[in-house]
């Protein structure tokens, strides 16, 4: 089995595909402004986003995009006027990760784990 894609719900598709341009993803489906998908940079995985009139209320969808640098990724981000609630700092579970929102408040996580990612000091044998 093989991850597709991840869908989120937003308000204003035209506002988020903004956005998710500025974050560095590639815009590869837009037939109306109801629904777009992008592929991201690295791997195989898309993305995409659909209208709704409702999002989801608190933390929203987590959606983890790993980098090679989150420190440089961030600062290249500020510059494009993106907004991070929380700068890098290296977590208890080996990764270094900054958090933001995107304009419906889903919460981004860029990140970098490396090894980690799949395979932790703690992973099930």
């Amino acid at each position: 089995m093989n991850l597709n894609q991840i869908t989120v719900p937003s308000k204003d598709v035209p506002k988020a595909i903004e956005f998710y341009k500025k974050l560095g993803l590639e815009l590869i489906v837009h037939t109306h402004d109801r629904y777009a998908r992008f592929e991201c940079t690295v791997g195989d995985a898309t993305f995409s986003i659909h209208h709704s009139e409702d999002v989801p209320k608190g933390e929203g969808v987590l959606i983890y995009f790993e980098v090679k640098d989150v420190a440089e990724t961030v600062s290249e981000l500020t510059k494009k006027d993106i907004e991070i609630d929380r700068m890098p700092e290296d977590k208890s579970w080996l990764w270094k990760e900054a958090r933001l929102k995107d304009p419906d408040g889903n919460q981004i996580i860029i990140y970098h784990a490396g090894e980690n990612r799949k395979n932790p000091p703690w992973r099930i044998q």
